[in-house]
């Protein structure tokens, strides 16, 4: 194995062995504590145009499974860990990690202290970095990341070009696709919705002229203030339909209805982040990865409810329009990888789906 070098923005370097493919990359350093579910976070579209590194220390243990991709084309610029396992084994296993980024003509790094690199994010913020084969040009390497905007009109990248469907035969679901995981579109199968799948540029005619019954917001990645049509659509679609949103679909729907958004230093990815429903008290864990939030302060109280916070930081994980049958979650209930804590909320989208069927049927 070659070596390869992980070059931060303030001029930091991290040297390790590279592993999948041997290219060079540029990208925003963000991090997961998951400990398992690798193959989920490497090919959910939410980590497009970043370098993801793992904490925990092993990775790739139980090898790659075509019914594990959560995208088929992931738009992850790179991969660190600790160490990547020689010998993966596993019952379900198709082929090696390494492989599988060499596949993907995604790099990786493994042999780098993943601890301190996480206390350097977690003390600093997302920093954006560059995979390179070379530490010589370190200096001018930095000063290059500093001007980059990496992320920029990353969801126009990874949302689908025309929409497609997804058959089934009973509710009848429009799913606006910011950068969709696979997961969220098996959790409405089990509810054998009959899907429509919508790419982000969709307008509110476009989607209405379907006559669903529902509207769902998917996850994806970036900045949500750049979805300026997107947000015009769900302010138009929410008074007709029930609608759902999840993650980039929460801070869509929550600008929609007059919030506002901000970066956070380091954001939230793993699936043990504790939230806590207001009403009941109950804590749920969950699934997470976004490096935006909600500002709760911005949030128009006589249109929305704050349904849902971040035990640890007070983050604002869930929302409920007071006037329209429209909710959100910044948490990814579909939680693949993660806990089940809060699947239901697909049967709550149904169950508000059904009821506005009812009322319209005695209208």
């Amino acid at each position: 194995m070659s070596k390869k070098y992980l070059i931060l923005e303030d001029g930091s370097i991290y040297e390790g062995k590279s592993f999948g493919a041997n290219t060079e990359t540029v990208g925003e350093v963000v991090f997961t504590t998951g400990m398992t579910g690798y193959q989920e976070a490497i090919t959910d579209q939410s980590y497009a145009d970043q370098i993801l590194v793992f904490t925990n220390p092993l990775i790739g243990n139980y090898g790659i499974t075509l019914a594990d991709y959560e995208s088929l084309e992931p738009g992850i610029k790179g991969v660190i860990c600790h160490q990547v396992a020689r010998h993966p084994t596993n019952w379900r296993m198709q082929t090696t990690l390494p492989k599988f980024l060499e596949h993907l003509n995604i790099p990786g790094i493994q042999g780098i202290d993943t601890r301190e690199l996480v206390k350097k994010l977690r003390v600093h913020g997302t920093l954006r970095g560059k995979i390179a084969a070379s530490k010589d040009d370190a200096e001018k390497i930095a000063a290059d990341l500093k001007q980059k905007q990496v992320t920029k009109g990353v969801i126009s990248r990874v949302s689908t070009k025309t929409p497609y469907p997804v058959p089934g035969s009973k509710r009848n679901i429009v799913v606006i696709d910011f950068g969709i995981k696979h997961s969220i579109l098996r959790e409405l199968a089990k509810r054998d919705c009959n899907c429509i799948v919508f790419p982000y540029t969709a307008t509110a005619k476009q989607v209405l002229g379907l006559h669903p019954d529902g509207v769902l917001l998917s996850n994806g990645p970036g900045d949500p203030e750049e979805m300026i049509e997107a947000t015009k659509m769900v302010r138009e679609i929410e008074k007709h339909v029930p609608l759902m949103g999840i993650c980039m679909g929460h801070q869509v729907f929550a600008l929609a209805n007059g919030a506002k958004t901000y970066k956070m230093k380091f954001g939230h990815r793993g699936f043990n982040h504790p939230v806590r429903e207001i009403a009941t008290s109950n804590i749920g864990f969950t699934s997470q990865n976004h490096g935006y939030a909600v500002a709760a302060d911005s949030v128009d109280k006589d249109n929305l409810m704050i349904t849902h916070v971040e035990v640890n930081d007070g983050t604002v994980e869930g929302l409920r329009h007071k006037k329209y049958p429209a909710f959100s979650v910044q948490f990814h209930p579909d939680a693949t990888p993660g806990p089940h804590d809060e699947d239901s909320l697909f049967d709550d989208f149904m169950s508000m789906i059904d009821q506005r069927k009812e009322e319209k049927r005695h209208a």
